[in-house]
């Protein structure tokens, strides 16, 4: 068995709740699991089970051909796993509640179905740019590369980035949404995606990057980074030939 190593700089955020959540939840299917923890002083490491897919947004955008029924599987997986760790209270540190990841997911969404992030143009954004567009509440959802994407779709996307976290849906209304109950009803034509996965990785970590500056934002980071989009949303996305 082939293992992963993450090192943790203890001067610069202590891990302790990250493994205590790995090592209660981590038999969970879909949870990467914990093998063992060293500590020499400086560092944490931490040995995981290697997963060799790589990140969840590469592939997709990597991939050619990508339909509403792809990503409204994608979507399911993680959201399904959201939800269960929401249910056992985990939140990832004080000030971080359950809407974030939800607001995270829709950021996650938009992308998979435009090729493009709601809130940064690129790279070279500024953080006030970014968090202007995103305290405005408003995002495309119309023209040019929406124009293949379904409305129900649209629908879904407007209430997980709703300005409001009181307004977002939560994890267990988002799966009861339509566009994600009646998967196996969505269109199975190529959406018409822009085709630049450089420059969307620059915008999302710009997005990110941006917000970790706000002194009112906890330490967020992209979903499809995560230690459970790198074990669920790799192996859905595995099985649908990405």
């Amino acid at each position: 068995m082939e293992y992963a190593v993450k090192i943790i700089d203890k001067s610069k955020r202590d891990p302790t709740e990250e493994i205590e959540i790995l090592l209660r939840y981590g038999q969970h299917p879909n949870i990467i699991t914990l093998k063992d923890v060293y500590d020499d002083g400086k560092y944490v490491y931490l040995v995981t089970e290697l997963m060799k897919g790589g990140e969840l947004l590469d592939k997709i955008l990597r991939q050619k051909f990508f339909s509403e029924r792809e990503a409204s599987a994608v979507l399911h997986t993680i959201t399904k796993t959201v939800e269960y760790l929401h249910s056992q209270w985990v939140l990832k540190r004080q000030g971080y509640d359950a809407a974030c990841d939800i607001w995270s997911l829709g950021v996650l969404l938009y992308t998979m179905l435009t090729g493009y992030t709601p809130f940064a143009n690129g790279p070279d954004d500024t953080p006030e740019e970014i968090l202007a567009r995103i305290g405005s509440g408003k995002f495309a959802l119309s023209g040019g590369y929406w124009n293949s994407v379904s409305d129900i779709a649209k629908d879904l996307v407007s209430k997980m980035l709703h300005v409001d976290p009181q307004q977002r849906l939560t994890a267990a209304q988002v799966l009861k949404h339509p566009w994600i109950v009646h998967c196996d009803q969505l269109p199975q034509f190529q959406l018409n995606r822009q085709d630049a996965p450089h420059l969307v990785k620059g915008a999302m970590a710009a997005t990110y990057s941006a917000l970790n500056l706000n002194p009112l934002s906890p330490v967020l980071e992209p979903v499809g980074r995560s230690t459970l989009a790198q074990r669920r949303g790799i192996k859905k996305i595995t099985s649908t030939a990405l």
